[in-house]
């Protein structure tokens, strides 16, 4: 199929355009680079354009030339205390950008659309693990800016015949396993690459916000999911897409919980070193568990999370930090 990733040389985006062309796909890449990196294209079938989504002098001309099949929308903002901050910001691009998109891929009737939403589109869940069914209630600009493009996803299927698949993941983790393209973000949020940094000496240490929740060891529970089974939901997804499917939801985890001290400890061991911590105190709004029911995605993607264990993920993390490509 001839398809257009946007956010492509971001962290899941880049790990999703290698096996999309590996199963032979056609891929073109839109990003603007203000958090991606053209490095992570590794694979020189792939065109990579530099330019916005919400620009119609760029993307109209691209659909133009391409005759794509179908999106796979990556491009967005994910910082949550950012979100709150700014915003307007994240209404903007995650959801006003968007919408100029699918105005384009109305025009030239382009009906397959693979969704990166998330988790957050839930708040805080009526109770865990987190199925499809639970209500979305979002408690921040980001999640709330996912769940309204999924809204406006579900209107253009009523319109205009748009067919969409909504990936709402949990907690992205690891690189490839090749080491060939990683996790690099400019502020840096997410627990394991802060913790190989901290190992690293890159931060002074880790710091666990709260060691008292009703968990096993006192600290937060969460769903920690290997890129690369992301990407191969993505792949599975546009499957779905191709041979009919209709819009649906799928959360994307692997069902099981892994602690914050877990993943130190996995990191400690992977390492060879000691993970320097600070103890602090919780954070509002941090659920004591988020883990997420992947049943239907297996019952219909025929998905399963293939790499489960702390020591995995950080091991593929590992890798990368210690020999980064950009």
């Amino acid at each position: 199929m001839k398809l257009l990733v946007t956010g492509g040389a971001g962290y899941i985006g880049s790990h999703t355009v290698r096996q999309l062309v590996a199963a032979g796909h056609d891929v073109t890449v839109l990003d603007n680079l203000v958090y991606g990196h053209p490095e992570s294209i590794v694979d020189d079938s792939v065109c990579l354009i530099v330019g916005d989504l919400g620009d119609r002098n760029v993307i109209e001309p691209l659909f133009a030339e391409k005759s794509f099949d179908a999106v796979i929308h990556f491009a967005a903002y994910a910082y949550v205390g950012e979100s709150v901050s700014d915003p307007l910001k994240y209404y903007q691009n995650n959801l006003s950008a968007p919408v100029t998109l699918l105005q384009v891929m109305q025009e030239y009737e382009v009906k397959q659309f693979v969704f990166s939403s998330t988790c957050a589109t839930y708040g805080v869940p009526d109770e865990v693990p987190i199925a499809e069914t639970q209500n979305q209630a979002p408690i921040n600009p980001y999640g709330a800016s996912k769940w309204m493009l999924e809204r406006v996803l579900r209107d253009c299927e009523t319109a205009w015949g748009l067919r969409s698949v909504f990936l709402r993941y949990f907690n992205a983790a690891g690189c490839s396993f090749d080491g060939a393209i990683g996790e690099d973000h400019d502020p840096e949020t997410h627990l394991i690459p802060l913790v190989l940094d901290a190992i690293s000496g890159k931060r002074d240490a880790i710091t666990v916000f709260g060691t008292d929740y009703p968990t096993p060891d006192g600290t937060c529970i969460r769903d920690y999911i290997h890129v690369d089974d992301l990407a191969d939901a993505h792949l599975r997804a546009v499957d779905y897409l191709s041979k009919g499917g209709t819009t649906d939801a799928f959360n994307l985890g692997t069902g099981r919980g892994l602690s914050v001290k877990e993943i130190i400890d996995a990191a400690s061991k992977v390492s060879g070193k000691e993970v320097p911590v600070i103890y602090g105190d919780r954070r509002e709004g941090d659920p004591p568990q988020l883990i997420a029911d992947p049943s239907k995605a297996k019952n219909t993607l025929g998905w399963v999370a293939q790499h489960q264990d702390a020591h995995t993920v950080v091991k593929t993390a590992w890798n990368w930090h210690q020999n980064p490509k950009w």
